[in-house]
């Protein structure tokens, strides 16, 4: 049976998921995270690509990514293929890192409520898979980003914040925006893992968030 064709469009935004091959982990270490930072940013540069949010996880990745010409397929398969060849050429490995073709789910356009979901899920994924330090998991891309990128205050051109921060009320990417979006994650995380927060919102809006990130 042939594969569906996937949509793109110049201006697209999608919630992107890819896991390691059978599986397996897709990091063996540190290096290899800041390798796959690295390159993800490379692509961006060359190609004008924006992320707006992500999370790496020990055997799968995901991002939010918008793409201002419709190559969403091309520049996947960049990233992963240069990620593999670099970490198979530091480790004196071979063969696939990652399972096959990735999952992407359209999130801008659609009408669905699914773009806020979908940051909340990257972000509180760590969370879900029961994370062993699950606070110091719960924190803004930009930050993590910072650590990668020698620590510096201001985010690279290529990741943006602004409506991540826009859709929590948050008006303004500073430190202390930032520290109340942690502080939002903080208590969703509390929500999903304390059972009695968890059932005091399970009829609302978090319901529907969870409905839709499976």
């Amino acid at each position: 049976m042939p594969r569906k064709l996937r949509l793109q469009y110049p201006g697209a935004m999608y919630h992107v998921m890819s896991r390691g091959d059978r599986r397996e982990k897709i990091f063996l270490d540190g290096v290899d995270r800041h390798d796959l930072i690295t390159t993800l940013a490379e692509g961006c540069q060359k190609t004008g690509r924006q992320v707006h949010t992500y999370c790496l996880m020990a055997n799968h990745y995901h991002l939010v990514v918008e793409t201002p010409e419709a190559d969403l397929v091309a520049g996947v398969a960049w990233l992963q293929s240069t990620y593999t060849i670099r970490l198979n050429h530091r480790h004196k490995l071979f063969g696939h890192v990652f399972s096959g073709r990735c999952k992407s789910q359209l999130v801008e356009g659609s009408g669905t409520g699914y773009l806020r979901t979908a940051w909340d899920y990257a972000h509180l994924n760590p969370v879900r898979a029961h994370a062993q330090n699950r606070r110091a998991a719960v924190i803004l891309c930009v930050d993590q980003l910072q650590r990668v990128f020698a620590g510096g205050r201001t985010p690279p051109g290529w990741i943006r914040v602004e409506r991540l921060l826009g859709e929590h009320g948050i008006q303004e990417d500073t430190v202390a925006g930032r520290r109340r979006f942690e502080e939002l994650m903080e208590r969703r995380r509390a929500e999903e893992t304390d059972p009695k927060a968890l059932e005091d919102v399970q009829g609302g809006e978090y319901k529907t968030a969870q409905a839709n990130a499976r």
